[in-house]
């Protein structure tokens, strides 16, 4: 592998106050310098030490972090404003649905979590959760509840961004419609909450037409008389069952009057539900984001895969027929429970026929109209544009001049792209991680410089491929 040639230009200003090194004479392996094109927005210059110790904690130890994604988004530029053409469609009456795919550490689920931000600053509420054994579509012991609660206990608004929005939502609706009943009438007293409920009615009855709409509006007019009386433990009684919390019909009955709760069959409705309520109350729409469907890959009974499978089918098949509107899905998995014909998506027929690749799209060939975004990893110039942000986020955290140069971070980069194997396995999280490894250790060892701590840049197994302890016993001894 060759070395590091010296790079004569230093970053350039980019949208988002992103940066791109310039670099010449570049030997095979060396890291690029091009610009990448970035979003407009420009992002804010500097993080709160409280977010900052959030990112660079979450990050070193290889999670998405929920906050402060706007100081280091890199790259994605024409992902991230596909996705954007989506929301607007939602915003506008529409429904949209797409799979983002993704190697582990690609970036996927910062993906989407910045479009989750980015929808919630921009007036629509979100809804997320990341699937696991307990979390599904569907399954026999309440998996499809499970996820329907934890979608609604992360609700998510602009004033409200770390979930739990559901009480907020319901009072500021009401709050609304009062202060519009106000606006136009000098209604007061009983008469005023008379003409405030036939407002709440009216929304709420606009809800009855759709499947299990009717139970709905009957728990928004419960919340709204209990709000008007302050009886408290009857608004609670109403969430809970907003939240899906009720285990029997009877419970609910007996507390509500209400012959009908969420179950795995109808909580995918009363998402349909929510989305038509949340416009009545002010948004734009609801953005329902899934990870981790490696989850659905891995479970081992084919007619309970399949079941969860054909969820799917009708949530895409709602959102390309018209039937669902302001309602987007977003569902992030690796490009295995995807693509594999045994156990992932395309296994179910009705959905590969519907997300596969057309005859004329070859590797190489983007189509960012299509259900299934695929990430590409990003760059080694967007891997540089994030490596400095990361350096000057973590100087303002612990208050020191950061010493790296920027051949310093050339050399870093073109260590981690030199490892065997890096073309394939290596990706962001785990530059990432060694990153901030190093620049923890110089901040600690002063008298360290980046040379003595990576070496010769010599070659290297990249992290992703297989380790000795990862050959089973009965294979150690064969050779090819």
């Amino acid at each position: 592998m060759s070395e590091v040639s010296q790079a004569e230009n230093r970053a350039a200003s980019q949208a988002e106050g992103q940066a791109a090194s310039q670099a010449e004479g570049q030997a095979p392996n060396q890291v690029s310098g091009q610009a990448p094109d970035q979003p407009a927005t420009q992002a804010p210059s500097r993080a709160p030490n409280r977010i900052a110790h959030i990112l660079l904690n979450a990050l070193q130890g290889g999670v998405v972090p929920r906050v402060g994604l706007e100081y280091i988004t890199v790259g994605r530029a024409e992902e991230i404003a596909a996705i954007l053409r989506d929301i607007e469609m939602i915003g506008e009456g529409g429904a949209a649905f797409r799979f983002i795919v993704g190697k582990y550490g690609s970036g996927k689920s910062f993906l989407l979590q910045t479009i989750r931000n980015y929808a919630a600053a921009r007036g629509f509420a979100v809804v997320d959760a990341d699937l696991s054994p307990e979390r599904r579509f569907a399954g026999t012991k309440g998996q499809g509840l499970a996820t329907y609660k934890e979608l609604i206990r992360n609700l998510s608004t602009k004033s409200k961004p770390d979930g739990g929005a559901l009480p907020l939502i319901l009072e500021k609706w009401i709050a609304g419609i009062q202060t519009a009943v106000r606006t136009g009438s000098d209604a007061d007293g009983p008469a005023f909450d008379d003409l405030v409920e036939r407002r709440i009615y009216a929304v709420a009855g606009s809800l009855e037409g759709m499947v299990n709409g009717f139970e709905f509006a009957r728990a928004v007019a419960i919340y709204w008389q209990s709000y008007r009386q302050g009886d408290e433990a009857m608004k609670s009684k109403a969430l809970r069952w907003f939240r899906g919390e009720y285990p029997s019909r009877k419970e609910a009955k007996d507390d509500l009057g209400i012959n009908f709760i969420v179950t795995d069959e109808t909580w995918y409705d009363f998402l349909k539900i929510f989305a038509a309520f949340l416009v009545g109350a002010g948004y734009k729409g609801l953005l329902v984001v899934i990870d981790e469907l490696v989850n659905i890959f891995r479970i081992s009974h084919s007619v309970t895969r399949a079941n969860n499978y054909e969820k799917i089918l009708t949530m895409y098949n709602d959102v390309l027929q018209g039937k669902a509107s302001h309602i987007g899905f977003l569902m992030g998995g690796t490009p295995q429970c995807v693509e594999d014909k045994y156990k992932g998506v395309f296994s179910y027929e009705a959905l590969r026929s519907r997300l596969a690749d057309g005859h004329f799209a070859a590797a190489g060939l983007k189509d960012l109209t299509s259900p299934v975004i695929r990430l590409r990893m990003l760059s080694q110039a967007e891997m540089y544009i994030l490596v400095e942000k990361l350096l000057h986020l973590h100087a303002r955290l612990y208050n020191y001049a950061p010493a790296l140069s920027h051949e310093d971070l050339v050399y870093f980069l073109t260590v981690e792209y030199n490892r065997v194997g890096a073309e394939t396995h290596i990706t962001p999280r785990e530059i990432i991680r060694d990153f901030i490894g190093l620049i923890n250790i110089l901040r600690q060892n002063p008298h360290q410089s980046v040379a003595g701590i990576l070496g010769d840049n010599s070659f290297e197994l990249a992290k992703g491929g297989l380790s000795d302890e990862d050959i089973h016993s009965e294979f150690q001894e064969f050779e090819v």
